[in-house]
């Protein structure tokens, strides 16, 4: 284990009770970062791959368009774990066996490689919250929208949005890497880091992501809700006989799952982005002279680790909510030992084919004899 985290460890340790809250707090989530994101990655990665196979192959009962949509979102966490997790806060973290990366120059490449994927990440849950909406509560604009062609323009669309606005990145930053954690992760060039330029500019770059997606996505789903609950009553009073019993609805079975979905899974980037929304936007405010209350460093430390897990948690959620998912999911981890067991049996097969024709031969041999 490095030595930093053995160093930060026993700071806490020995001298728990004569440092400051916020200190405390600090030397708590460095020394778990240590371990917090290797193990994020090892189960990211795999986990993210699994997902894109399993809703590739089409048999977890999902329509086109909304496996395309979780495919795409599944892609973009996985990019975001490579380039922004792997790429970034794992060298951050581990520095010391990472100065190697000083002398590549390739530190504005990398930073327009990761705001481009962490923008589709954010972007693909909210087309797919709109996609949801429309088909729930569009009936007339469903039947041209909700489709896997339009997904895959939709999606397309954004791809090539996000990579147009995050290339000027590229002639802001600097090629050279500096290893620190902040929120430009490269060496800014001087003559623009204080200028009211950048402040705009970046301003503007933690507004478009994620401020204006969480409006976005709290106004489709209230919206979404509130058309559930109401057609829900009129349905029910409809179809309720005298007899007061109320009948199975497959409609509503069917949209109240949708609903489930759709709101695990936008509440899962909600609650895993407020924290590093909340600093982005109010460490950019100090450009026009509105700071007012400086927020600890560890506040911008735990947004990135929130903001990270909400790449893995999107696989749970299709298990908790999607039982064609699960048992696909359980027949993935069931293959590498069905594999193991059918070439037991192959060898041992083989094995003993050659034994009783070892024992046919000799036979012969002692009966020539």
């Amino acid at each position: 284990m490095d030595r930093s985290f053995i160093w930060e460890f026993d700071m806490l340790y020995e001298h728990y009770n004569r440092i400051p809250l916020h200190a405390r707090i600090e030397l708590a989530l460095r020394a778990f970062k240590y371990i917090y994101y290797p193990l994020l990655a090892v189960v990211g990665v795999p986990v993210n791959v699994v997902t894109i196979v399993i809703l590739s192959r089409g048999k977890c009962g999902l329509s086109q368009c909304v496996t395309r949509y979780l495919v795409a979102m599944a892609a973009a966490d996985l990019l975001v774990i490579i380039l922004d997790l792997i790429l970034r806060h794992i060298p951050i973290v581990y520095r010391r066996y990472f100065y190697f990366l000083f002398s590549l120059p390739v530190c504005n490449i990398h930073a327009v490689l990761v705001y481009a994927a962490t923008n589709c990440s954010v972007w693909f849950t909210v087309t797919f919250t709109f996609d949801r909406f429309v088909a729930i509560c569009c009936q007339k604009l469903k039947t041209k929208y909700c489709t896997g062609k339009t997904a895959a323009v939709v999606l397309g669309t954004v791809t090539v949005m996000s990579c147009l606005i995050d290339i000027f990145w590229y002639f802001m930053l600097s090629d050279s890497y500096q290893l620190f954690n902040n929120p430009w992760f490269c060496s800014t060039k001087s003559r623009l880091i204080k200028s009211t330029v950048w402040g705009i500019i970046e301003f503007l770059h933690y507004i478009l992501t994620p401020c204006v997606p969480f409006v976005v996505i709290v106004l489709l789903n209230a919206l979404t809700v509130r058309y559930i609950l109401v057609s829900s009553r009129a349905r029910r009073r409809l179809r309720c006989p005298s007899n007061g019993e109320i009948p199975r609805d497959p409609e509503m079975e069917s949209r109240r799952k949708s609903i489930i979905l759709l709101l695990l899974i936008s509440g899962n980037f909600i609650l895993l982005w407020s924290v590093y929304m909340v600093h982005s936007l109010w460490g950019s405010l100090r450009w026009f002279g509105a700071w007012l209350i400086y927020l600890p460093v560890y506040v911008r430390e735990l947004g990135f680790m929130l903001q990270l897990l909400s790449c893995c948690t999107n696989t749970v959620i299709y298990c908790v909510t999607q039982t064609k998912f699960k048992e696909q999911l359980k027949n993935v981890g069931k293959y590498p030992f069905t594999l193991i067991v059918k070439f037991i049996k192959c060898t041992n097969m083989d094995g003993l084919t050659f034994f009783m024709r070892f024992v046919d031969l000799d036979t012969k041999v002692s009966v020539l004899i």
